[in-house]
């Protein structure tokens, strides 16, 4: 019976490890996933709203380091990210950026050109029929609040006109990853099993999709997930 045992375990690790090198990125995005749900507790809306097929880009606030977690993790399908090449060749996690396909982009007083070759990529993963996923303020917000979209936004649908998907995302403000206290990251975790909710929107045609639209659609969905995230807060504010 231990036999037989050790050789199911066996035939397990063994087809997990092929599974691994022939398909990483399903793989990956399943255990990115638990490990969002396991330290927060997630709400996902909307998520329908991704297209099932074709070309399709999202935008979301940006609040934290993990929001490219929680996004990578709920979505049903593969996401390539925009970031910062900074944080892109990161010597531990630069693996897994590139095995999931991240697109790396640096400011352009940094490395000419950066932001040329980052388009170029971003159209070719549009063509090619991919969901590409960016946050378009640039940097994480340094208050909370939504700031105000970049127009390398406008760049993109320009070259590629294809659906855009507005997402909210709340929750993360107050977490280490964030500039809430201070840097993040320059402290210690401080919460576990938070309330984390990300909501998508209806997606928007090219053409409807310009930079202040977007933001203010962000903005609605961001405000609507605080109200679940952050109860105590909405209560004050109605009393009031």
């Amino acid at each position: 019976m231990t036999a037989l045992l050790w050789s199911l375990v066996a035939c397990v690790a063994l087809w997990l490890a092929w599974r691994v090198a022939h398909s990483p990125r399903p793989v990956v995005r399943l255990l990115v996933y638990l490990l969002v749900r396991l330290v927060y507790r997630l709400r996902l809306v909307g998520i329908e709203q991704l297209p099932r097929r074709g070309a399709a880009l999202v935008v979301c606030n940006h609040v934290s380091f993990m929001d490219a977690l929680v996004m990578g993790g709920a979505s049903p399908r593969p996401l390539r990210f925009l970031m910062d090449k900074p944080i892109y060749d990161s010597p531990w996690l630069n693996w897994l950026f590139r095995l999931v396909g991240a697109i790396p982009v640096a400011s352009e007083r940094c490395d000419p050109g950066s932001l040329r070759r980052a388009l170029g990529e971003v159209s070719r993963a549009l063509r090619d029929g991919e969901v590409v996923m960016l946050f378009p303020e640039g940097r994480l917000t340094s208050d909370g609040e939504v700031q105000e979209f970049r127009r390398g936004l406008e760049l993109i649908l320009a070259r590629d006109p294809v659906p855009v998907i507005p997402a909210g995302l709340s929750g993360l403000w107050g977490s280490w990853t964030s500039h809430c206290h201070g840097r993040a990251l320059s402290r210690p975790p401080h919460r576990f099993r938070a309330r984390v909710m990300l909501q998508l929107g209806e997606p928007l045609s090219p053409g409807a999709a310009t930079r202040r639209h977007l933001e203010a659609r962000v903005c609605e969905l961001k405000c609507a997930g605080d109200a679940w995230t952050q109860p105590a807060v909405e209560q004050q504010v109605q009393r009031h």
